[in-house]
């Protein structure tokens, strides 16, 4: 015998008829999911951050939410500039070192370090404000961002 407002049997677990008694009513819809991804705004937000530009391109084409676009769009231009500045400042302090010339080895060592140290400190920063639900955006990426994200 199953109470007359039990959702399911104590027995056997089985679901449980809308004739036999009003269930309580379940939500089909998560209001803070995303239809797209399956996950909350500032969590989708932060995984655009997660491997840089790579993720950003990644939750740019596959979530449609704006919070999360804007995170993706900023994710890929400012990743996607310090990654390339990074390579051309390689680059031309390795083609230095390749014509014999080492004076510039440690000031291209400092300035690849410091590339990759402002790197670092904006992808913690911007992890934690998409988590926190912020708009934060990176002085000069921020503004592109928008203009891609379609804001």
């Amino acid at each position: 015998m199953v109470a007359d407002n039990a959702a399911f049997c104590a027995n056997c677990g089985a679901p449980q008829s809308a004739a036999q008694g009003s269930a309580p009513s379940v939500p089909t819809s998560n209001p803070g999911a995303g239809a797209e991804s399956g996950l909350t705004e500032n969590v989708a937000g932060l995984l655009c951050y997660v491997l840089g530009w790579v993720t950003g391109i990644i939750f740019f084409l596959i979530d449609k939410r704006p919070f999360v676009r804007f995170h993706a769009a900023q994710a890929i231009v400012t990743f996607g500039a310090l990654h390339v500045i990074s390579i051309i400042l390689a680059t031309a302090f390795g083609m230095s070192l390749w014509m014999g010339d080492w004076s510039g080895f440690s000031l291209g060592w400092l300035l690849i370090r410091l590339v990759n140290l402002v790197g670092l400190v904006l992808w913690i920063v911007c992890m934690v404000k998409a988590y926190q639900h912020e708009m934060f955006m990176v002085p000069i990426a921020g503004n592109i961002a928008q203009g891609i994200a379609g804001k």
